[in-house]
This record gives structure tokens, sequence and C-alpha cells, in this order.
């Protein structure tokens, strides 16, 4: 359907014929001294013949005006409803990306891994299932960053996930720090639900904050928390000596990260593989349903250009017109 977006401005239609009434229209000093006595010496084809040459550049001029009356209202073509889903939640995403998350002992697609592939794969789905949550991408290793700030573009921060690498943001873990700067992100936004789901495989070892302190802060300002511990629990290691079996996972805090979780209102998880880590999203999914707001936006065509060229073309007209005339009277 067509649409106005201004149609108060059809008051000003009338304004030319305002002007006319209220202020007196100029004589031509040629025209003012021209006297006829008798109207009997024109004959009257004469007469409509010139009232007809000057009155139709008035109907042209008089049509610009509409068109430009139009064209200043704003027509607009408004297209079906679309429905957009908002749950004002705030949901945070904090990535360990320390020297351990190489470690090769998650299985995709019948290929060993290391961890970060894994949880790029996983974590990539759990994004794009996150309809109407706003959603932000923490990065930490020795230092915490925040590599994509709260937005509802899911594909550009699952195109920033996957670009991360091992060792980007420094060698050891920085847990503290991390729920640090998710605070900091989400404190001042105003949500019906802060949430941040933070991914390592190892325990703290660098930072200014400690996570239980961090943990403490982030329970103040209504930010839950959801801890996930990633790696196996035990690896077969090949070598010329025979096999032998390993504690991949060997370093990983637990403890801190179930307190963490337990301080904050959240749960803590354990990923040894593959299907656990994805059974862990499902579960989330769950956990934080996305609660869509019904809210329809309808999009909008500007229709406007066609009446303002319509009014350029028929002022170009008259302005040639005129032009005509005035290289005709010389």
């Amino acid at each position: 359907m067509i649409h106005l977006e201004w149609p108060w401005l059809l008051l000003a239609l009338p304004l030319p014929l305002f002007i006319r009434w209220w202020i007196p229209a100029d004589i031509p000093a040629e025209q003012a001294a021209l006297k006829v006595p008798f109207i009997e010496d024109f004959t009257l084809g004469e007469t409509q013949a010139i009232s007809q040459h000057h009155q139709w550049p008035l109907w042209l001029a008089m049509l610009a005006w509409l068109f430009l009356v139009l064209a200043s209202m704003r027509p607009q073509w408004l297209g079906e409803p679309i429905e957009q889903a908002i749950s004002g939640r705030d949901l945070m995403l904090a990535v360990d990306l320390s020297g351990s998350m190489k470690e090769q002992d998650f299985i995709v697609e019948n290929t060993s891994v290391d961890r970060l592939t894994a949880t790029k794969k996983i974590a990539g789905q759990f994004i794009n299932r996150r309809v109407g949550d706003r959603l932000g991408l923490i990065l930490f290793g020795t230092q915490a960053y925040l590599q994509t700030p709260l937005t509802f573009d899911r594909t550009t921060v699952i195109s920033l996930l996957h670009e991360s690498a091992i060792g980007l943001a420094g060698e050891s873990t920085a847990i503290g720090d991390a729920i640090g700067l998710a605070v900091k992100r989400l404190r001042k936004q105003q949500s019906n639900s802060r949430v941040l789901i933070l991914l390592t495989d190892g325990a703290n070892t660098a930072g200014e904050v400690s996570p239980l302190k961090a943990a403490e802060i982030a329970a103040k300002h209504d930010l839950k928390i959801y801890t996930i511990g990633i790696g196996a629990d035990e690896m077969i290691i090949r070598s010329f000596f025979g096999s032998r079996k390993v504690n991949p996972s060997r370093d990983l805090d637990e403890k801190t990260l179930i307190e963490i979780a337990e301080t904050t209102g959240g749960k803590y998880f354990r990923a040894r593989n593959t299907q656990e880590l994805e059974t862990i999203y499902q579960l989330l999914d769950t956990l934080e349903p996305v609660e869509k707001d019904h809210q329809y936006f309808r999009p909008k065509t500007e229709l406007y250009h066609w009446p303002l060229a319509i009014t350029l073309f028929l002022a170009g007209v008259i302005s040639i017109r005129r032009m005509h005339g005035k290289w005709w009277k010389t």
C-alpha cells in the first residue's frame, strides 16, 4: 500500500492562491501604458487566442506545484509485515585461546582436531540458533579482548569466531579478566537477561582479577555465568616404547568453574568430546530459551523522487517557454 509520511503538508497546497490574493500582481510598465478605449477594437477570436496563450503556462505551474507538494509529503510503498524476533537477552561468549587449546583430543567428522576447532564448529551452530539475542564475543588467553561487541548480526559473530587462532591472546589463561570484561560490557545494557558462557580447558594462570572475585562482581550486576570445562579425561599416546594413557585435562580447574557458576546462578558443564559439547549447547538452548517478543516491521520504499521528477520536468517546460517568448520578442 502507499503511505504518506507527512500528510499534513497537504495544507500547503492552496499557498500560491493566498500569495496571489495577498500580494497584487506587478503590472509591467509597457502594459500599464497601453489604454484600450474601445473593447470592440479587438475581435473575439483574437481575445480568446491571447487568453489561451497566456493560460496554459499557468496550468502547467499549478500542476508542477501539485506534484511538488506530493513529493514533500514523502509517499512510500509499504511492503508486507515481517516478524522480527527480539528476546531482550544479552548473551556473551568467552572462548579460551590459550596454548593448551591446541591439544588434539576431539573428533569432528572422523578427524582428530584440536579443542578450538571443535569449539568453533559447535559454538557456531549455537550462535546461529540464537535468533533475537544480542550476541558478543570475548577471546582470552594471557589477556582478555572484546572481539565482537553486542550485536544482532549472528553472521559476523560466527565469522570472527572462526577467524580466531590459538595463542592470539597469549599462552596463559586469564579467566578472571574475561569475566571482568564481560561485566564491564554488560552492566550498563538495558536487557531482560544477561548471560555469559565461558569455555576453557585450564586454570586461571594470568590476569589481574581472580575468577571468584570476578564472579562475585558479576552476581551483583545480575550476570549469570555458565561455565564449560573442555578436554578429554584420557588419551592414548603411542610412541616407540609403546602406548600409554595420559590425562590431557589434568590442568582443568573444575572446582573454580563450579564455584563461578554457582555464585552467579548458572551451571557448570563438562565436555569430554564433541558429542558432549554439542549436547551442552543444546541444553543451554533449553536453559536460556529464545523468547520471541512478536514485533513487526514493514519495509519501506521511497517514492518521492517520481513526483519530484515530474515537477522538475514541468518547471523546465515553463522556463523554456518563457525564454522562447523573450527571444521571439527580441
